[in-house]
């Protein structure tokens, strides 16, 4: 059986500490970034079969990485959840017109994620 694998991009460590406990699961592999360029060279190595991506990152922020894992063929087809702290409804209507299939604002039930999540993942 092949692992499904889960990029989890925030900057935050005890963000990305609350989001692995809560997917924890022997069927998947959890990666993690720190910052937006880290996210971009996992994407492209890694190729993940879901990104967990903050919009507020150190160095390239997380709406500008989406755009680029869009633009590039390598990446474009990665379902992405904006998980993120921009509540506002221009800022969720930003991130979905530039990709996100989904958008999930902090603080977050975590049932609501798993739930998202296996819906992403099949």
């Amino acid at each position: 059986m092949n692992k499904k694998k889960i990029l989890i991009a925030d900057d935050e460590e005890n963000l990305r500490i609350l989001v692995r406990t809560t997917l924890d699961d022997p069927a998947c592999v959890i990666l993690e970034a720190g910052d937006g360029n880290e996210t971009i060279r996992i994407a492209r190595a890694e190729h993940p079969d879901l990104i967990l991506l903050d919009w507020m990152m150190p160095g390239i922020s997380g709406i500008d990485v989406l755009k680029i894992l869009h633009q590039d063929r390598q990446t474009a087809d990665i379902p992405v959840i904006m998980l993120t702290a921009k509540a506002q409804q221009k800022e969720r209507e930003l991130g979905l017109s530039v990709g996100a299939r989904t958008y999930l604002v902090k603080p977050f039930s975590p049932l609501e994620l798993m739930a998202m999540v296996q819906e992403m993942l099949g």
